[in-house]
């Protein structure tokens, strides 16, 4: 599945300066990683976010977002954000900052 390479251009510019940022294709769309640590990327439409699993209710409890599923079964601690959740670059940097933060708690690879 190809992904959309707007939403992942416009999330590239955003973490492209971070310390530790690389881009990785995965999910049949692209990762962007901290430390070799996926915090958010872009799988079809949607925008993935690395919530953690302590985050993942109130997240979810977020307008356009669902569940991150693509096996069937459900993985805690990450989620999808419809297109229409990162519309403005105001709402997509809140998701990447949140994906960021969650990031940096866990050890580099």
């Amino acid at each position: 599945m190809a992904h959309d390479e707007r939403i992942a251009q416009r999330a590239r510019e955003e973490m492209q300066d971070l310390p530790g940022f690389t881009e990785k294709k995965m999910f049949g769309g692209v990762g962007f990683l901290l430390w070799g640590n996926m915090a958010c990327g872009v799988n079809g439409d949607d925008f993935i976010v690395r919530v953690g699993k302590d985050g993942n209710d109130e997240a979810l409890s977020q307008p356009h977002t669902r569940v991150f599923d693509m096996t069937g079964k459900p993985m805690p601690g990450w989620i999808l954000v419809r297109p229409e959740g990162v519309n403005s670059q105001a709402d997509l940097r809140r998701w990447i900052d949140r994906g960021v933060k969650f990031t940096l708690t866990l050890p580099p690879k």
